[in-house]
């Protein structure tokens, strides 16, 4: 922008550069001493929004404990077997650690021959899990029934069992594949 545009950007407005009228501080001042004196509508609604917003923070509070309350209620809902005993709490520890080494293990076999069995294995592992889940619901309603514990102790069998069986199917391809091959001559 050039000087000449700023210069005429300025040209129309009418600043007021004045000073005040005598005395003009005294009649701001005067005016302030007689709001204070002489409560408005501002300080009756002030004065009523203070007691509800006391009854509103009582309130939050109060949800807040019965939040932590309620809380540990619900992550009760979602016990499993580690929150019944440490000997349970073991077991549980032993399956999952299994089954996380033939995870592994399985991860580390998989081939373009040996895909399909993987990939249907995870899916039934999924279906274990989401019954493991729903067992674990079932645990916190019955109060921890013997029946129940028994079961999520199957289901670990089984995921162990599930996994197992795939590693024997995948050495089984690899034997046939190297069988296969040593007949052929080069």
């Amino acid at each position: 922008m050039k000087n000449n545009d700023f210069d005429t950007l300025f040209e129309g407005l009418d600043f007021d550069i004045q000073e005040p009228h005598s005395g003009h501080r005294e009649r701001f001042f005067k005016k302030l001493e007689n709001q204070k004196e002489q409560p408005g509508e501002k300080g009756r609604v002030r004065k009523l929004w203070m007691p509800i917003m006391g009854i509103a923070a009582s309130f939050l509070i109060a949800f807040l404990i019965l939040g932590e309350v309620f809380g540990t209620s619900l992550n009760a809902k979602t016990a499993d077997l580690a929150s019944i005993s440490p000997e349970m709490k073991q077991t549980q520890e032993f399956y999952t650690g299994l089954i996380r080494k033939e995870l592994n293990a399985i991860e580390a076999e998989k081939s373009p021959e040996t895909e399909a069995i993987i990939n249907d294995a995870l899916v039934q592992m999924e279906k274990l899990e989401t019954e493991y889940e729903s067992l674990k619901e079932d645990l916190a309603k019955s109060g921890k029934d013997n029946r129940v514990i028994h079961a999520m102790i199957q289901n670990f069998q089984q995921r162990i069992d599930l996994l197992n069986n795939v590693l024997t199917q995948i050495d089984n391809i690899k034997t046939l594949k190297t069988q296969n091959h040593e007949s052929n001559i080069i």
